[in-house]
């Protein structure tokens, strides 16, 4: 019943045809005459927000809006639970957000004029949590990352000044798989992953394919999720991940939206099976079979009917399978790769490294994932 009720639900928050009809209902009052806007959600601190403030009067510019801006407070604890790592990462991933985007960081003084109206309660009535976020009619779009969303919804409804092909101010970065072919042969990447992750579904095939392609050897580890660490997830927060994770799952051309929450007892089962099934070589395979399963094609992964299809198409057979619910030492890995995470100023998936490199938090930093492995092979020539 748990599942029946999980893929039904998911499969109606994350229909197109619901995403479709809300867009319309939100669209009506500018249909006939009223404005096009858009709220932007500042924090003067958020390293994010001094990135995405550059680019509020080029968007003005290029699209016919009224823009207004909003003062905010941090994120509650319950939203940010580690607030002090996320700070931290932001300074270093900004940094790298600028240099690639054009953009300056620090830039305190990039601060758009408040709005007036009481920021944290809007943003909180309008349904988020963060800062650096974009609103228009009725959808959230975060950052630098996400603004390509909102300008491709925005020339969609015919608000875009130009009258040219759509070209974002802020292009998505993806990547591109443009290097030499194993040119990073002895590298080691390791990707952090979590099977209650959305976004860690979307970054698995990529995350292969990088190491594949540029011959890194790529470890897998494996965590528990943050909710079944002791980790609060919102509400609020599941639902935004969950709607922002079907429009990146869209742009990847990766289904989504059948869901079996695998929370619980599915995911300790699932990691059992991901713990043999690394050692015999199959770990991506089954890691990518899992995610897809629980994500995108409503498998129980809890019952062992759903468990033993995950396990058949990664080309895992019923023995090991037996033998991995029977062992309970993947808790202790998991609980060491935990560790190393936190070691590392990370609390949360999916998080990749290179070699001793800095880590990258998030599956929207795979192309500079791949920059280091190009440059590994630059630095022996």
């Amino acid at each position: 019943m748990r599942a029946t009720i999980s893929r039904t639900v998911s499969s109606i928050v994350t229909s197109p045809g619901l995403r479709a009809a809300r867009r319309g209902w939100h669209g009506l009052g500018r249909a006939l005459g009223g404005q096009a806007v858009v709220h932007y959600f500042h924090q003067p601190d958020d390293p994010y927000s001094q990135l995405a403030a550059q680019l509020l009067k080029p968007l003005t510019d290029a699209y016919r809006i009224t823009l207004q801006s909003h003062l905010v407070s941090p994120p509650d604890a319950s939203a940010a639970p580690e607030l002090e790592k996320l700070n931290r990462l932001a300074r270093d991933d900004a940094a790298l957000l600028a240099r690639a985007y054009g953009l300056n960081y620090p830039a305190p003084d990039a601060a758009p004029k408040d709005a007036g109206a009481n920021g944290d309660a809007l943003r909180k009535r309008l349904g988020h949590y963060l800062s650096a976020m974009f609103y228009f009619e009725g959808e959230w779009y975060w950052g630098v990352d996400r603004l390509h969303f909102l300008e491709e919804r925005l020339h969609a409804v015919g608000l875009s000044k130009s009258k040219g092909p759509f070209k974002p101010i802020a292009p998505v970065k993806e990547v591109a798989f443009s290097g030499k072919p194993g040119s990073a042969k002895g590298a080691t990447l390791d990707y952090f992953l979590s099977f209650r992750s959305p976004y860690t579904y979307l970054a698995a095939p990529r995350v292969r394919k990088l190491a594949e392609h540029y011959g890194a050897e790529l470890r897998l580890r494996f965590v528990l999720p943050m909710v079944m660490r002791g980790l609060p997830v919102p509400q609020v927060k599941r639902l935004y991940i969950t709607l922002d994770t079907k429009r990146e799952a869209e742009r990847l051309g990766m289904p989504f939206g059948t869901v079996v929450d695998p929370v619980g007892r599915p995911t300790e089962r699932g990691l059992a099976v991901l713990h043999h099934a690394i050692k015999a070589g199959k770990g991506p395979e089954f890691a990518e079979s899992f995610l897809r399963g629980v994500f995108a094609e409503g498998i129980d992964a809890g019952s062992d009917k759903g468990l033993r299809k995950l396990a058949r198409r990664a080309d895992l057979d019923h023995d090991l399978v037996e033998r991995a619910l029977k062992d309970e030492s993947w808790r202790q890995v998991s609980e060491a790769n935990r560790t190393e995470l936190f070691s590392l100023g990370l609390w949360g998936v999916p998080s990749f490294r290179v070699n001793a490199n800095r880590p990258h938090w998030g599956q929207d930093r795979l192309w500079a994932i791949e920059q280091e492995l190009q440059q590994l092979d630059g630095n022996k020539r």
